[in-house]
């Protein structure tokens, strides 16, 4: 089977990592993931798993990771990382992925959902990490907040948001518009280096929210478990940049 790929990786795997630092907000999600996880004995899948970012480190908490990208250049990355944990890499389609188990806990975090352009295809994805849940199991979603983007953009179709990194002289500028009835969000990344060297990378995503994924889970034969503004449980409020739903399989 195709396995289509969107060119993210094309365009991000030499400097996703430095666009997600390695730190502590990383540590934050991994031992939320963790924490979520029925029983690690039960196996774990991500989807979306590129340069292995969460999926390395989770490693050492749940034991090993499977993972699935479209991206082969995001897979390479992973591989030179590949003595920082123990994931086995699988280079896929996520609306289409079939394996040969089920699984404790699936998980598809970073808005991967969201770069899923269609509605049909992103339920179709929550639909493949159904199948791969055995009973009990848990599904993880952490994408974009369609109310959040709205919030940040004031009213404006276009808007520009500065982020300074760690080091000095460094920062992401993002230049972000919002299309479709606010449903479809591009955002144009620059990272500036302390050298004057800088990289620029081009997304596009189908903004969500809770209730859409809610639909897309109960479809599938899923439980909506909760809705959170962050990995810390907060519960959800419209405002948020982002939400982490969770969902059971009876």
């Amino acid at each position: 089977m195709t396995t289509a790929d969107i060119g993210y990786g094309a365009q991000f795997e030499g400097w996703y990592d430095r666009i997600f630092h390695n730190g502590a907000a990383t540590r934050v999600v991994v031992d939320a993931v963790a924490g979520f996880h029925p029983d690690p004995a039960w196996g774990t899948l991500e989807f979306g798993v590129g340069t292995g970012r969460i999926a390395l480190p989770l490693s050492h908490q749940v034991g090993p990771v499977t993972g699935v990208d479209s991206s082969p250049e995001m897979l390479a990355a992973l591989e030179k990382k590949a003595g920082e944990g123990e994931v086995t890499a699988e280079l896929g389609d996520i609306r289409t992925y079939r394996g040969d188990r089920q699984y404790g806990l699936v998980y598809c975090v970073c808005s991967t959902l969201s770069l899923i352009l269609d509605p049909e295809g992103q339920r179709e994805t929550v639909a493949r990490a159904a199948e791969h849940l055995r009973p009990g199991g848990r599904l993880l979603v952490e994408t974009h907040n369609r109310p959040g983007i709205e919030a940040l953009h004031q009213g404006l179709a276009r808007t520009t948001v500065f982020v300074p990194c760690p080091e000095p002289d460094t920062g992401i500028q993002m230049h972000a518009t919002l299309l479709g009835e606010n449903r479809i969000w591009q955002v144009s990344t620059l990272l500036f280096e302390a050298d004057g060297t800088h990289r620029i990378g081009t997304e596009t995503a189908r903004l969500l929210t809770p209730d859409e994924v809610d639909v897309y889970a109960e479809d599938s034969g899923l439980r909506p478990e909760g809705h959170y503004s962050d990995w810390r449980r907060t519960g959800y409020v419209p405002a948020a940049g982002v939400f982490v739903a969770s969902y059971v399989k009876a």
